[in-house]
Protein backbone atom coordinates (compact mmCIF):
# COMPACT_ATOMS: atom_id res chain seq x y z
CA UNK A 1 0.00 0.00 0.00
CA UNK A 2 1.19 3.00 -0.87
CA UNK A 3 1.12 6.66 0.94
CA UNK A 4 1.60 9.70 -0.60
CA UNK A 5 3.76 12.91 0.27
CA UNK A 6 2.32 15.39 2.68
CA UNK A 7 -0.36 15.31 5.30
CA UNK A 8 0.34 13.63 8.56
CA UNK A 9 2.92 11.12 9.33
CA UNK A 10 3.76 9.17 12.29
CA UNK A 11 7.44 8.95 13.66
CA UNK A 12 7.63 5.61 15.81
CA UNK A 13 10.68 6.25 18.31
CA UNK A 14 12.76 3.17 18.78
CA UNK A 15 9.84 0.42 20.58
CA UNK A 16 12.01 -2.54 20.61
CA UNK A 17 12.41 -5.40 23.03
CA UNK A 18 15.61 -3.90 25.01
CA UNK A 19 13.75 -0.66 26.04
CA UNK A 20 10.45 -1.44 26.13
CA UNK A 21 10.25 -4.56 28.34
CA UNK A 22 11.42 -4.99 31.64
CA UNK A 23 13.89 -7.73 30.51
CA UNK A 24 15.30 -5.26 28.15
CA UNK A 25 19.10 -4.33 28.39
CA UNK A 26 18.34 -0.89 28.73
CA UNK A 27 14.74 -1.01 30.06
CA UNK A 28 12.98 2.46 30.14
CA UNK A 29 10.63 2.03 33.64
CA UNK A 30 6.90 1.94 32.71
CA UNK A 31 7.46 1.50 29.01
CA UNK A 32 5.19 -1.41 29.00
CA UNK A 33 2.48 0.60 30.16
CA UNK A 34 1.62 2.22 26.91
CA UNK A 35 2.30 -1.25 24.49
CA UNK A 36 -1.74 -0.45 24.28
CA UNK A 37 -1.54 3.06 23.03
CA UNK A 38 1.23 1.94 20.73
CA UNK A 39 -0.81 -0.48 19.28
CA UNK A 40 -3.27 1.87 18.36
CA UNK A 41 -1.77 4.11 17.02
CA UNK A 42 0.08 2.12 14.42
CA UNK A 43 -3.35 0.08 13.80
CA UNK A 44 -5.01 3.92 13.12
CA UNK A 45 -2.59 5.03 11.06
CA UNK A 46 -2.81 1.80 8.31
CA UNK A 47 -6.30 2.39 8.66
CA UNK A 48 -5.86 6.13 8.14
CA UNK A 49 -2.61 4.83 5.14
CA UNK A 50 -0.37 7.62 6.95
CA UNK A 51 3.37 7.08 6.24
CA UNK A 52 4.95 5.45 9.68
CA UNK A 53 8.50 5.76 9.90
CA UNK A 54 10.13 3.64 12.24
CA UNK A 55 13.38 4.10 14.14
CA UNK A 56 15.55 1.76 15.06
CA UNK A 57 19.00 0.96 17.32
CA UNK A 58 20.76 -0.39 15.35
CA UNK A 59 24.11 -1.74 16.91
CA UNK A 60 27.14 -3.83 16.81
CA UNK A 61 29.54 -4.28 19.52
CA UNK A 62 32.23 -1.99 17.99
CA UNK A 63 29.98 0.88 17.82
CA UNK A 64 30.87 4.25 19.44
CA UNK A 65 27.74 4.39 21.85
CA UNK A 66 28.49 0.95 23.36
CA UNK A 67 31.18 0.72 26.08
CA UNK A 68 31.57 -2.29 28.97
CA UNK A 69 32.13 0.85 31.28
CA UNK A 70 29.29 3.14 29.65
CA UNK A 71 28.88 7.20 31.79
CA UNK A 72 24.92 6.87 30.76
CA UNK A 73 25.26 9.75 28.58
CA UNK A 74 27.06 9.05 25.62
CA UNK A 75 28.04 5.39 26.46
CA UNK A 76 25.41 2.58 27.36
CA UNK A 77 25.60 -1.12 27.99
CA UNK A 78 25.36 -3.13 25.16
CA UNK A 79 21.75 -2.97 23.43
CA UNK A 80 20.03 -3.77 20.37
CA UNK A 81 22.49 -5.97 19.00
CA UNK A 82 21.58 -6.33 15.24
CA UNK A 83 19.97 -9.47 14.66
CA UNK A 84 19.31 -10.45 18.58
CA UNK A 85 15.72 -10.34 20.02
CA UNK A 86 16.41 -7.05 21.96
CA UNK A 87 16.73 -5.62 18.66
CA UNK A 88 13.09 -6.98 17.50
CA UNK A 89 9.94 -4.10 17.87
CA UNK A 90 7.00 -5.10 19.40
CA UNK A 91 4.63 -6.81 18.24
CA UNK A 92 2.06 -3.59 18.82
CA UNK A 93 4.60 -1.40 16.39
CA UNK A 94 6.49 -4.29 14.28
CA UNK A 95 6.86 -3.24 10.85
CA UNK A 96 5.72 -5.52 7.88
CA UNK A 97 8.04 -7.62 5.84
CA UNK A 98 7.68 -5.03 3.00
CA UNK A 99 8.23 -1.93 4.88
CA UNK A 100 11.38 -0.11 3.18
CA UNK A 101 14.69 -0.23 5.05
CA UNK A 102 17.02 2.42 5.26
CA UNK A 103 20.73 1.20 7.16
CA UNK A 104 22.43 3.58 9.42
CA UNK A 105 24.88 5.05 6.89
CA UNK A 106 21.81 5.52 4.92
CA UNK A 107 23.65 4.47 1.97
CA UNK A 108 21.55 2.79 -1.09
CA UNK A 109 18.53 5.06 -0.75
CA UNK A 110 16.59 7.53 -3.19
CA UNK A 111 14.49 9.39 -0.62
CA UNK A 112 12.41 10.74 -3.34
CA UNK A 113 11.40 7.21 -4.17
CA UNK A 114 11.08 6.22 -0.17
CA UNK A 115 8.76 8.82 0.23
CA UNK A 116 6.18 6.89 -1.21
CA UNK A 117 6.46 4.03 1.19
CA UNK A 118 3.44 3.62 3.72
CA UNK A 119 6.15 2.11 6.70
CA UNK A 120 9.91 3.33 6.21
CA UNK A 121 12.61 1.36 9.10
CA UNK A 122 14.99 3.98 9.72
CA UNK A 123 17.78 2.42 11.17
CA UNK A 124 20.37 4.07 13.91
CA UNK A 125 23.69 3.30 15.53
CA UNK A 126 23.26 6.44 17.79
CA UNK A 127 20.43 7.75 19.67
CA UNK A 128 19.97 10.64 17.40
CA UNK A 129 18.18 9.29 14.18
CA UNK A 130 19.04 11.98 12.51
CA UNK A 131 22.88 10.53 12.39
CA UNK A 132 21.29 8.98 9.82
CA UNK A 133 22.13 10.91 6.96
CA UNK A 134 18.91 10.18 4.99
CA UNK A 135 16.66 11.31 8.07
CA UNK A 136 16.75 14.93 7.10
CA UNK A 137 16.30 14.68 3.61
CA UNK A 138 13.46 12.00 4.03
CA UNK A 139 11.44 14.61 6.02
CA UNK A 140 11.92 16.96 3.46
CA UNK A 141 10.57 14.15 1.05
CA UNK A 142 7.91 13.43 2.65
CA UNK A 143 6.84 16.77 3.17
CA UNK A 144 4.42 16.34 6.04
CA UNK A 145 2.17 19.24 7.36
CA UNK A 146 2.55 17.20 10.57
CA UNK A 147 4.61 14.49 13.01
CA UNK A 148 2.90 12.43 15.54
CA UNK A 149 5.89 11.29 17.71
CA UNK A 150 5.93 8.44 20.32
CA UNK A 151 8.21 5.84 21.76
CA UNK A 152 11.16 5.67 24.02
CA UNK A 153 12.99 7.29 25.93
CA UNK A 154 10.86 10.64 26.19
CA UNK A 155 14.62 12.28 27.25
CA UNK A 156 16.75 10.44 24.94
CA UNK A 157 16.01 9.24 21.51
CA UNK A 158 12.38 11.38 22.03
CA UNK A 159 14.52 14.50 22.35
CA UNK A 160 16.64 14.21 19.35
CA UNK A 161 13.45 13.57 17.32
CA UNK A 162 11.97 15.83 18.84
CA UNK A 163 14.51 18.69 18.89
CA UNK A 164 16.21 17.93 15.54
CA UNK A 165 12.78 18.38 13.45
CA UNK A 166 12.88 21.77 15.02
CA UNK A 167 16.27 22.63 14.16
CA UNK A 168 14.92 21.77 10.51
CA UNK A 169 12.79 24.55 11.02
CA UNK A 170 10.36 22.99 7.69
CA UNK A 171 7.36 24.15 8.80
CA UNK A 172 5.03 21.07 9.55
CA UNK A 173 3.65 21.04 13.18
CA UNK A 174 5.15 18.52 15.86
CA UNK A 175 2.85 16.60 17.99
CA UNK A 176 3.73 14.54 21.04
CA UNK A 177 1.54 12.30 22.11
CA UNK A 178 2.27 11.92 26.03
CA UNK A 179 0.71 8.93 27.01
CA UNK A 180 2.75 6.59 24.27
CA UNK A 181 5.88 7.73 25.66
CA UNK A 182 7.84 7.08 28.41
CA UNK A 183 10.79 8.61 30.24
CA UNK A 184 13.40 7.42 32.38
CA UNK A 185 13.08 10.02 34.49
CA UNK A 186 9.01 11.42 34.79
CA UNK A 187 9.69 14.85 36.22
CA UNK A 188 12.49 15.50 33.16
CA UNK A 189 9.78 14.20 31.29
CA UNK A 190 7.63 16.24 32.23
CA UNK A 191 9.60 19.29 32.01
CA UNK A 192 10.50 18.83 29.11
CA UNK A 193 7.32 18.29 27.79
CA UNK A 194 6.55 22.10 29.16
CA UNK A 195 9.92 23.25 27.07
CA UNK A 196 7.99 21.71 24.09
CA UNK A 197 5.06 23.38 24.65
CA UNK A 198 6.61 26.78 24.60
CA UNK A 199 8.43 26.19 21.62
CA UNK A 200 5.16 25.12 20.01
CA UNK A 201 5.31 21.42 20.11
CA UNK A 202 1.86 20.09 20.44
CA UNK A 203 1.41 17.58 23.35
CA UNK A 204 -1.61 15.24 22.74
CA UNK A 205 -3.33 11.95 24.30
CA UNK A 206 -3.82 8.87 21.89
CA UNK A 207 -7.49 9.66 22.37
CA UNK A 208 -6.95 12.92 21.19
CA UNK A 209 -5.19 11.79 17.78
CA UNK A 210 -7.75 9.00 17.55
CA UNK A 211 -10.52 11.54 17.44
CA UNK A 212 -8.36 14.06 14.86
CA UNK A 213 -8.04 10.69 12.84
CA UNK A 214 -12.16 9.48 13.05
CA UNK A 215 -14.55 10.90 10.29
CA UNK A 216 -15.25 14.57 10.68
CA UNK A 217 -12.16 14.84 12.81
CA UNK A 218 -9.80 17.89 12.65
CA UNK A 219 -6.27 18.50 12.67
CA UNK A 220 -4.96 15.35 11.41
CA UNK A 221 -4.69 14.85 7.42
CA UNK A 222 -3.99 11.55 5.20
CA UNK A 223 -0.79 11.04 3.86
Amino acid sequence: MLAMAGGTIFWDVDTQADFMLPSGALSVPRAETIRPNLGRLTAAARARRLTIVHTADDHDRHDAEIADNPDFVETFPAHCLRGTPGAARLPETAAPAGALDIPPDGSGVDVTAAAGAAEIVLRKNRFDAFSNPAAAPLLRALAPDQVVIYGVALEVCDRYAVEGMLALDAGFEIVVVEDAVAALDPARGAGLLDDWRKQGVRVVTTDDILDELSPGGSGVSPG
